[in-house]
Parts: structure tokens; C-alpha cells; sequence
């Protein structure tokens, strides 16, 4: 069995996934998360990732993967034609964050994104007190680092889906590998933030 308690957001994702599902999962690395719906839930998954190693590493698993740019789109794809589209650690790192969320929600009847929060407390305070652009807590990543990201927070995240008037389903904040229950306090205490997401108006 595979094992995705390394990452807590894979873990709280799979616990989202219903058993038996269709899943598309971008950006999906090695495919530890698509391997564990795959043999814990029984879903029917393919995956979606850029680098030709890790593509490779997935098909050495077993796994059903295509290599592609998410900036590119998802045209291949109809749609609602999968239940869930997983997009887990990879929203900063897009050129077309917008466009790749919404072709997401054209593809998938849901949509679950996970991100690090650089809005978390030390971040916050790195900022304040020495003036540098900071990393997020479980990113370690400088700014002129080999991939190129934009820092978002949980309140920019739930901003732009208020703006693009998507709707929030349910979410999940992680301080680590614990959960913080209050909504209220997740803008500065969470690391991690992940989100049930459905296009406007889908009933």
C-alpha cells in the first residue's frame, strides 16, 4: 500500500475522495497520491505531470499518466467528465492560475486544490521584521529558486473564489499535521489549506 502521510494535505485530500470516483490529478509527481486512491479507494485515476522522470517513475508504477503542461490547458478532456480534478501543492506555480481553474471546473463535477499558506504566522512575521520576501512553511524555497512561484495566502485563495463567485464546498486547514478547526484563526495559524471547489451555478 502506498503511503501518503509524508505530505498531510495527500492525506486530507484522500479523505475527501469518494470511493470508486473518476480522478484526474495535475500535476501529480510520482504518483504516491493517485497509487493510494487507486489501491485504497478503488478509483479509476489518471494523472497529469510536466517532468519526463517522474512520468516515467508513475508509469514504472503502474499508473496511467500523460506528460503535459497544465498552462496549457485541458482541452483533451470533456466535460464534467471525471468526478474529481485534484490540483495539490502546484496553483503557485502556474503561469494561468485562473485559466487552469477554470478548466478544471469544466472538466471535473469537483474540484480540490491544496496550497501553502504565506499568510502563516512566520511568514508573516519574516516580512515585518527582516524585510524578506518569505518562504512558505512547508515550501523551503527561495524566491530565485529552480521553479518559479507566486506566493498566495488562504485569504487571497478564498478571495478570488468569492470574486469568481466559485463555490467552496467544504475546506481543510493543516498547521503542520494538525487540523485547525476555527475558520477564523486559519489565516495565520495554517500551512496548508485545501479546498472543495464547484463552478458557479452547478447544481
Amino acid at each position: 500500500m502506498h503511503d501518503v502521510r509524508a505530505r498531510p494535505d495527500l492525506t486530507a485530500i484522500a479523505e475527501l475522495v469518494t470511493e470508486g470516483s473518476r480522478v484526474l490529478d495535475l500535476g501529480c509527481g510520482t504518483g504516491e497520491l493517485l497509487a493510494y486512491l487507486i489501491e485504497a479507494k478503488s478509483v479509476r485515476g489518471t494523472g497529469i505531470e510536466l517532468h519526463e522522470e517522474a512520468v516515467m517513475d508513475c508509469v514504472g508504477k503502474g499508473l496511467t499518466v500523460v506528460q503535459g503542461n497544465l498552462n496549457d490547458g485541458l482541452e483533451d478532456y470533456p466535460d464534467q467528465s471525471v468526478d474529481y480534478v485534484i490540483l495539490s501543492q502546484t496553483l503557485h506555480y502556474l503561469n494561468r492560475p485562473v485559466r487552469v481553474l477554470q478548466e478544471m471546473m469544466r472538466v471535473g463535477r469537483q474540484v480540490v486544490v491544496s496550497l501553502p499558506n504565506w499568510g502563516h504566522w512566520r511568514a508573516r512575521l519574516d516580512l515585518v521584521l527582516k524585510g524578506r520576501m518569505p518562504e512558505a512553511p512547508i515550501l523551503p524555497e527561495p524566491w530565485h529558486g529552480a521553479r518559479r512561484w507566486q506566493a498566495v495566502t488562504i485569504a487571497d485563495f478564498l478571495e478570488f473564489c468569492l470574486i469568481e463567485r466559485i463555490q467552496v464546498l467544504d475546506s481543510i486547514y493543516l498547521a503542520g499535521t494538525r487540523p485547525v478547526k476555527n475558520p477564523s484563526t486559519a489565516k495565520w495559524r495554517a500551512t496548508t489549506g485545501v479546498f472543495v471547489l464547484q463552478a458557479p451555478h452547478t447544481r
